[in-house]
């Protein structure tokens, strides 16, 4: 299913892997409201859509957006509450970078009733799709599971102190998932070295994960936030284009699939 704010692609298994942050597109219309290194879209998570194409072999349903987080943040509640109060955020439709800085020429930020277009038009259909597909594959299987990835710069100060590990995992602080599959996926993440894991520390699961990871109702709901040197250079490339290692994303995809088999067999547990 293509639609002009995200493609879905619908699987047979209680599965749908979900990548809010992987669109690189801004309005033609809005371009002109920011800076010129904003419409680089640095904070991308870069390569998603394409690290996680596998899961169409796994028979998983996969949502991409087409448009950056810098447009509107697919992954922040309607409201713009704060996700992590009391540190640094950033909003529904950002005005910063994830290094502090504006991302708007002065002036051009969004007012409140851009915000409330942006939400109606960009963020809305994504949640709608992504709301539907869940109930589909929960009545179709009884239940149904959501992954949602992400990939950051491993240090950012204006947003953590010091350097996240490769791979957070995140349930909401075991709210999102059963304890069962919490143990599950961290059972995975332990019984390998090649990279550096915890659960529920600084990214817990945004939006999406809070949103609709809701065990007692049949759904159950994982964020995966990794650092972009699992699968990139750790530093942009001066041409803008950054693109997935080979031998990275060698390493990186069995323990992808790892994680996504488990998920799929442990919620398939009474």
């Amino acid at each position: 299913m293509t639609h002009p704010v995200f493609t879905l692609h619908r699987g047979q298994r209680p599965l749908l892997v979900s990548v809010p942050h992987a669109g690189t597109a801004l309005p033609l219309d809005q371009q002109p409201r920011y800076t010129e290194r904003a419409l680089r879209v640095e904070d991308t998570d870069w390569c998603l859509d394409e690290l996680y194409d596998f899961v169409r072999d796994l028979g998983a349903s996969l949502i991409v957006p087409r448009y950056s987080r810098y447009l509107i943040d697919l992954n922040r509640p309607p409201t713009d509450a704060p996700m992590y109060p009391g540190a640094n955020n950033t909003e529904l439709c950002p005005t910063r970078s994830f290094e502090g800085q504006t991302i708007y020429h002065p002036g051009r930020a969004p007012d409140a009733a851009e915000v409330a277009r942006r939400r109606e038009r960009y963020w809305q259909p994504y949640h709608d799709a992504l709301a539907a597909e869940l109930q589909r594959l929960r009545a179709e299987h009884g239940h149904a599971l959501l992954f949602d990835g992400h990939s950051i710069r491993p240090e950012l100060p204006w947003l953590f102190d010091g350097r996240l590990p490769d791979l957070n995992l995140g349930t909401a602080d075991g709210q999102a998932a059963a304890p069962a599959l919490r143990q599950a996926l961290s059972g995975v993440l332990g019984a390998q070295s090649a990279f550096s894991w915890v659960v529920d520390a600084r990214f817990k699961g945004g939006y999406i994960t809070r949103h609709y990871g809701r065990p007692a109702e049949g759904v159950q709901a994982v964020q995966l936030e990794m650092g972009w040197q699992c699968a990139m250079d750790e530093a942009l490339p001066a041409s803008g284009d950054p693109h997935l290692d080979p031998e990275r994303v060698a390493r990186l995809r069995p323990l992808l699939e790892a994680l996504l088999h488990t998920m799929l067999a442990q919620g398939a547990q009474p």
